[in-house]
């Protein structure tokens, strides 16, 4: 006869033993769960599911297929690209994000690169990302005949023309080179050399009738003061009068000149011009136009000789800021840069000789024309140095500007 007690108290230590170990609750859970649950939920179709959430990712992962692919063909280099523009309309070369406004030549430049597929689009908005730095910052409507930018780009076929294919006519890429991966366009330029085309109205007697700059011709006599007070500039002097906010005793005020002189004259457009070159370790913000203002008003008559002496001491002294229409950065030097890598057979010296000849044709296409038009049509020279007789150079221009101050406190009284 089958034994059933066994059976039983066999099945019961069994149960006791899964309780012990957890599993038996485990398997009473899936047991109820097969009956109390209706059957297992299907998974969404893909039409269920959140549609603009689907389009993202495929577009994300498409974009990020075609980077890395991109980046697989054209690595991105460390390079450095010769650039000249004209200034005219913009406001200087650096570029300033969230104010569309004020449009800037690295604005184009940057909406270039990404349109030529050289940089991410994200690239744009962070140029940390793209290590980019300027050679030197121009101002509001200054142009360059020699500007350099180091940055990382991958190297696409044809990548001047390309780049270019999306720049306006007044700004061009002339060339590229690659460079260390170290390099810093700003850091590593050891000077830079400035061109100033004026009429040379500017240096006509102060009684002279401007009327008609056409009719002026400037004396060699003239001339060769202008260049012996030019020549003064040379050397290391403190430049703190010739900047805005900068303490007489900010080192980074004191600055090292090493050319600074005037040309001969020529005639464009029946007025006569000429250019006035300045080479230095580096300048200031309007440094060189301040320097070029100071030396006008003293050829014309306005200031003594010795201001400028005394305008690199400690006392504060009110210079005059030449327009901004004539300024041209011309070239950047790194002597030191090609000394040291320029012949190792691997990277090639930083020097734009070979360029000449575009740089020559870029400066009688769109800046020469731009200053002479210019000039011609709105006077700003003429309109400046009517603005001379205001400045008082023999006070300092803090005495100048407490003046200023005492004359509107009376005008507030008086109202």
């Amino acid at each position: 006869m089958f034994k059933v007690r066994p059976f039983v108290s066999a099945l019961f230590n069994h149960r006791a033993t899964l309780e012990r170990n957890g599993l038996y609750k485990l398997f009473s859970m899936m047991s109820d769960g097969a009956k109390d649950e209706p059957a297992t939920k299907l998974p969404k179709r893909p039409n269920e599911e959140n549609e603009d959430e689907s389009v993202q990712t495929t577009k994300r992962i498409k974009v990020d297929v075609e980077h890395t692919e991109d980046e697989k063909k054209y690595p991105k280099k460390k390079v450095v690209l010769l650039m000249a523009y004209s200034g005219k309309g913009y406001y200087g070369m650096q570029r300033n994000t969230g104010t569309s406004q004020f449009r800037t030549i690295e604005d184009e430049l940057v909406t270039a690169l990404i349109k030529s597929g050289c940089i991410p689009e994200n690239h744009g908005d962070d140029m940390k990302k793209m290590s980019f730095q300027r050679c030197a910052r121009t101002d509001k409507g200054v142009s360059a005949a020699g500007q350099v930018v180091s940055l990382k780009l991958r190297l696409i076929e044809d990548i001047v023309e390309r780049i270019n294919e999306h720049l306006p006519p007044q700004i061009k890429v002339l060339g590229f080179k690659r460079v260390t991966q170290g390099f810093n366009s700003k850091n590593n330029c050891d000077a830079r050399t400035y061109s100033y085309m004026l009429p040379t109205v500017a240096f006509s007697p102060k009684d002279y009738d401007t009327s008609n700059i056409a009719a002026f011709r400037l004396e060699p006599e003239s001339l060769q003061r202008a260049n012996r007070l030019f020549s003064l500039y040379k050397g290391t002097h403190n430049f703190h009068n010739f900047t805005s906010q900068k303490a007489p005793n900010d080192p980074s005020a004191r600055r090292y000149i090493t050319e600074m002189s005037c040309g001969e004259p020529f005639i464009r457009s029946d007025t006569e011009f000429a250019v006035i070159t300045v080479r230095g370790q580096s300048f200031m913000m309007h440094q060189i136009r301040k320097m070029i203002g100071l030396v006008i008003a003293v050829v014309k008559g306005y200031a003594k000789e010795e201001v400028m002496e005394r305008s690199w001491g400690q006392d504060k002294v009110d210079i005059p800021k030449a327009p901004g229409l004539g300024l041209v950065l011309e070239r950047v030097h790194f002597d030191r840069y090609n000394k040291r890598f320029g012949g190792d057979g691997l990277h090639e010296r930083l020097e734009w000789d070979h360029k000449a000849e575009a740089i020559m044709a870029f400066k009688e296409d769109h800046i020469y024309p731009t200053i002479v038009e210019t000039e011609c049509q709105e006077g700003s020279m003429v309109s400046w140095m009517s603005t001379l007789p205001i400045h008082d150079f023999d006070a300092t221009a803090s005495i100048t500007q407490e003046s200023k101050d005492l004359k509107q406190d009376k005008e507030d009284e008086s109202d």
